[in-house]
């Protein structure tokens, strides 16, 4: 069983507003799309947030587990250790950490990365056109250094150590789907 992080604890400054509750064309808000291809591929998703009530209850209604990051202006780091922490008592085969402002990602994409670390991935990133992407995959042996993040770095610096001491634990997996790299990040960007 793999565990899903959803990181939406991030304070939108480019965006002027709560990004993640913007609405796609489509209306469904930019969180709710994320988090909808996150639980299709994985099943448990635990969504990281600030303090955001009106979030909260959006990611509930999507089925997430909802965990307050209380260190979330520190950086993202702290909150994927927070999302690890919270799941880490089920002991899972790996965790998949998706961005909450990525509604473009495809199930496919986030299934192919599943595949790949259920199969002996280490660290598993998707690539499109030769750019990795998100989300990334880790498995199980990596607990402990990505509950240990701090900061605004997210898990480089724990794709970095590992590729350093054994290079064949990252696996790209090439994918179709540009939404791998899409984010928002502005008011244009909800297309």
């Amino acid at each position: 069983m793999l565990t899903g992080i959803l990181l939406a604890a991030g304070s939108a400054r480019r965006f002027g507003s709560q990004k993640l509750l913007a609405r796609l064309p489509d209306g469904r808000y930019v969180v709710e799309a994320s988090a909808g291809s996150l639980l299709a591929a994985v099943g448990r998703v635990i969504a990281v947030i600030g303090r955001d009530d009106r979030l909260r209850q959006v990611l509930d209604d999507c089925g997430c587990q909802v965990v307050v990051n209380e260190t979330a202006p520190e950086g993202m780091g702290t909150s994927i250790a927070t999302g690890v922490r919270a799941g880490a008592a089920d002991n899972p085969a790996g965790w998949i950490v998706a961005l909450g402002d990525m509604p473009y990602l495809q199930p496919a994409t986030i299934c192919a990365v599943r595949d790949r670390l259920m199969a002996g991935g280490g660290i598993v990133i998707p690539t499109h056109l030769q750019q990795r992407g998100h989300p990334v995959g880790f498995a199980r042996e990596y607990g402990a250094a990505l509950m240990n993040l701090r900061g605004d770095s997210g898990a480089r610096a724990v794709v970095s150590a590992a590729v350093a001491d054994n290079p064949a634990v990252l696996q790209l997996v090439p994918v179709t789907d540009a939404g791998a790299l899409a984010d928002i990040d502005t008011p244009a960007d909800l297309r």
